[in-house]
């Protein structure tokens, strides 16, 4: 029933969420505060509390196909008690011209509210604008092909509670929904904020200065003193924002390239020194992809990954355990993941014995690594004199960095989780 392939900027159709399990009532349904405000608006506008229940376990069961977006419109088929599954809609009110107008405004005001909408986050304050993109109770208005006159059936219930789910995987659905495509919006957010720095910039500029006469600049005279230089910023500057261009580069790559080279700069004011002169190609690679900021891998980042992977001749996987070792311990994480090394006697050979006594069994050594007998955790000796974790998948070797570095080597393990007594 579903047709992704005829997908346009304005009708997205997105497959079915699985069954999962059922939660208590008196749980959240929705992951994000603005899936769970639409909730609140169909359990709040609800005649009857038992068909929205019944609705809530239609969707725990995966009772809902996949489901069609399109301005002021909402349509999936959900599958009852009949054979045959039931067609249905719930439609929302789509946004005026000066809605839209007040809403884009907003969020150019703020380059974070831009930075949040393409993390797939809503900000609250975006959201409070006084622009109604969530629904209130009595705003969804459902209707299905059952015979049940319910307000709503359950069947309506069940493809609300889903559209939340969807809701909070990507927020800009729910911008669709009322009115307006992806692409369509972050154009008109690019052109707003290009304008208003255009306009910033313009302000800035200083007046004309009166002319001075020639014979006037070029006699000889003693040149004051300079000036003391300015006090060093606390922080580097935020960065100008990006507007994407047709072939032109990428906002988000030169967004990344603009904060680094600022942190850099400012490195280079107050200490001296540069951080990153002497990291190698990979190493770069790595602190570049570490310093991406959100949660999850999503779209932009993976193109980073990508890139970055491809440019210093390795795979997105080996870029993806080098970052987490990047953010486990910096530079001398990313050696303790790639490089064994013999470490002398002394602070190693003391370390089996150490767990032994927390009741932990005895740890295999090769150079500087401690592993399990059951090869599922490891410790890592690195050359600052810090422990580090590491875990696998049992008789995977499939080593990936875990937890913070400790001295102790019984608290690296702790501080993870790893070292209980059920390891022993």
């Amino acid at each position: 029933m579903a047709t992704p392939h005829r997908d346009t900027e304005l009708r997205r159709t997105f497959p079915a969420f699985g069954p999962r399990a059922a939660t208590a009532d008196d749980v959240p349904f929705a992951a994000t505060w603005w899936g769970n405000a639409w909730v609140d608006a169909l359990e709040q506008g609800a005649l009857d509390a038992k068909r929205v229940a019944r609705g809530r376990g239609y969707a725990d069961q995966g009772h809902v196909d996949a489901i069609t977006v399109t301005p002021g419109l909402v349509l999936a088929y959900v599958r009852g008690s009949r054979p045959r599954p039931y067609r249905v809609q719930v439609r929302v009110r789509t946004l005026e011209g000066e809605d839209w107008a007040r809403f884009l405004d907003t969020a150019a005001d703020r380059p974070g509210h831009i930075a949040a909408l393409l993390d797939k986050e809503l900000p609250q304050s975006l959201a409070d604008s006084g622009v109604p993109l969530l629904p209130g109770p009595g705003d969804l208005a459902p209707r299905c092909s059952c015979p049940d006159s319910g307000h709503p059936c359950k069947h309506a219930a069940a493809l609300c509670y889903q559209m939340a789910r969807l809701l909070d995987t990507d927020p800009f659905v729910l911008l669709l929904l009322r009115g307006r495509g992806e692409k369509e919006l972050l154009d008109a957010l690019s052109r707003r904020s290009a304008a208003r720095a255009a306009r910033a910039a313009q302000e800035r500029q200083p007046r004309s200065l009166p002319g001075v006469r020639a014979a006037d600049a070029l006699a000889p005279r003693r040149l004051p003193a300079l000036p003391r230089p300015l006090p060093a910023l606390a922080h580097p500057e935020q960065p100008p924002v990006y507007p994407a261009a047709p072939g032109g580069p990428d906002p988000f790559a030169l967004d990344q390239l603009a904060t680094d080279a600022a942190a850099r700069a400012h490195a280079l004011l107050t200490t001296g020194h540069d951080p990153v002169g002497e990291l190698t190609l990979w190493q770069d690679a790595v602190r570049l992809a570490a310093a991406r900021p959100g949660s999850g891998l999503t779209a932009a980042t993976r193109t980073l990954y990508a890139t970055l992977a491809t440019a210093a001749d390795r795979t997105p996987a080996d870029l993806a355990r080098a970052v987490a070792a990047w953010r486990q311990g910096g530079l001398a994480g990313l050696a303790v993941l790639e490089e064994a090394w013999d470490p002398p006697a002394g602070r190693f050979d003391r370390a089996r014995p150490l767990l032994l006594a927390a009741d932990l069994p005895a740890f295999r050594p090769w150079r500087n690594r401690l592993t399990h007998p059951r090869g599922h955790v490891q410790l890592r000796l690195g050359l600052d004199g810090l422990w580090y974790a590491y875990e696998s998948e049992l008789d995977q070797d499939d080593w990936w960095p875990r937890g913070t570095p400790d001295l102790d080597p019984v608290g690296a393990l702790t501080g993870t989780g790893l070292g209980t007594p059920d390891d022993s």
